[in-house]
């Protein structure tokens, strides 16, 4: 499944992701926005790895922000783009 999410400022967010077992799976961020440390993409993806399905994006970026290491610069986007990315992603 994939879902997309254009921010206000105009960067693209998105989500590439499996569900088995009512939990996400496989999950991939992708985009036109800049991370530092670019190595917080893979905290992003591990914090979405095995969420419920059913997850709100709420729950979501509170499990991506909780697992940023400190210090990470989301340039271009957040945590609730990556989440509305995934919660698209899910809807299809």
């Amino acid at each position: 499944m994939r879902g997309e999410y254009k921010t206000p400022g105009g960067k693209l967010v998105a989500a590439d992701l499996e569900v088995a077992g009512g939990r996400l799976r496989s999950v991939r961020i992708s985009g036109d926005f800049f991370l530092e440390p670019p190595e917080a993409l893979e905290s992003i993806a591990g914090a979405l790895e095995g969420a419920p399905a059913d997850a709100g994006e709420g729950d979501l970026a509170a499990r991506i922000r909780g697992a940023l290491p400190e210090g990470t610069e989301m340039v271009g986007f957040s945590a609730e783009a990556v989440a509305r990315a995934v919660r698209r992603a899910l809807s299809r």
